[in-house]
C-alpha cells in the first residue's frame, strides 16, 4: 500500500516508516528535509502547515505531526491548520483512509493550548466523512523521547543535592513505548481497524514513581524536595517563556492532570505483549 505520511521524520514517524517498509508498504513522507529517511521511503518536500500537498497515487494517509513546545511553529499551525490541509488534499486526490495521532487528554477547556488544539484537529478528522482511525497516546517513551530523555533526565542529573517534586507527585501516567505506537498504527491500517482509541502502556505510575525509576536507571540517589503547587503555579508562568525553562506552562498543566486510561480490548488485541517502561529505559537513559 502507498501511504502518505505527515510527520514521518519525527520521533514516532521514524519508527512507523520503518514498520511500514517491513510490512511491504511504500511510505511517501512529506518533510522539509530528506535527512534520515530509510531506503525505500519516497521523499516529498513540503510543509503541511503552509501548503496543500499532492496525494496522487496514495491509498491512505497518516498524520503524526505534533509539537510539544512552540519553537518556530505554533500548536495551532501543526495540530489544526496542517490537518485542514491534509484533509483538503485527501478530498482532491480521492484518498479515503486516514489514521491520525491525537493525544490522551485532548479536549476543550483544559487550559492547555496543546490539548485544545489537538482536540480541534481530532474533531476535524471525526467530521471529515473519511474512513478514520484516531489514536490518543499517553506519554511516549523510547530513544530520543522528550519527557524521559530530556525533562526527567534533566531533573535527575542536575547538579543538585535534592530532586524537586511537584506537589505530592501523585499524578498518574501510563507510558507507552514508541515501537508499540508504530505497531498499533500499522496494524490498524492493515487490519482495517476504525474508530478512536486511547493508546497506553501496560503499567500505571505516579509522577513520583517515574522520577524514582529514572533515578534508579541512571544510578542516582537523591531525596525528594516537594514544591507546593501554589508556588509552582506562580513560578511556571514566569519561567515558561524562557528557552532554559525545564517545563513550559502547557506541560505543567498537563502534568498536574496526569495522563492515564485503561487499555481497551481493541488495544490489547493489537498489542498483546506491550513493552514495559522499566525494561526499555536502561537501554537509552544515562546521565
Amino acid at each position: 500500500m502507498r501511504v502518505f505520511v505527515v510527520g514521518g521524520t519525527g520521533f514516532v514517524g521514524r519508527h512507523l516508516v520503518d514498520r511500514l517498509l517491513q510490512g511491504g508498504h511504500t511510505p511517501i513522507v512529506l518533510s522539509r528535509s530528506s535527512r534520515s529517511l530509510p531506503q525505500g521511503a519516497v521523499f516529498v518536500r513540503g510543509d503541511i502547515t503552509r501548503e496543500v500537498p499532492d496525494l496522487k497515487g496514495a491509498e491512505a494517509a497518516i498524520y503524526l505531526a505534533g509539537v510539544i513546545r512552540e519553537r518556530g511553529q505554533s500548536f495551532r499551525a501543526v495540530h489544526v491548520e496542517g490537518v485542514k490541509n491534509l484533509l483538503l488534499a485527501m478530498r482532491e486526490a480521492g484518498v479515503e483512509r486516514l489514521l491520525h495521532m491525537s493525544a490522551l487528554g485532548a479536549r476543550k477547556g483544559t487550559g492547555s493550548r496543546y490539548y485544545e488544539t489537538k482536540a480541534e484537529g481530532e474533531e476535524l478528522v471525526r467530521q471529515s466523512g473519511l474512513k478514520w482511525t484516531i489514536f490518543r497516546p499517553s506519554l511516549i517513551f523510547g530513544p530520543g523521547d522528550e519527557f524521559f530523555g530530556k525533562i526527567l533526565r534533566g531533573l535527575v542529573c542536575a547538579p543538585l543535592p535534592f530532586l524537586p517534586l511537584i506537589g505530592d507527585g501523585r499524578f498518574p501516567f501510563r507510558p507507552v513505548y514508541v515501537g508499540d505506537v508504530a505497531e498499533a498504527f500499522a496494524l490498524a491500517l492493515e487490519r482495517g481497524l476504525f474508530g478512536a482509541y486511547d493508546l497506553v502502556g501496560p503499567k500505571e505510575y505516579t509522577f513520583r514513581e517515574l522520577l524514582a525509576l529514572v533515578m534508579r536507571t541512571v544510578g542516582r540517589k537523591k531525596p525528594f524536595l516537594p514544591i507546593p503547587l501554589p508556588l509552582m503555579d506562580l513560578l511556571v508562568p514566569l519561567l515558561s517563556p524562557f528557552p532554559f525553562a525545564p517545563i513550559t506552562r502547557d506541560q505543567y498543566v498537563m502534568l498536574k492532570e496526569g495522563n492515564t486510561a485503561p487499555p481497551s480490548p481493541e488495544l490489547m488485541a493489537l498489542l498483546p505483549r506491550p513493552c514495559e517502561l522499566a525494561e526499555v529505559l536502561p537501554g537509552y537513559l544515562r546521565c
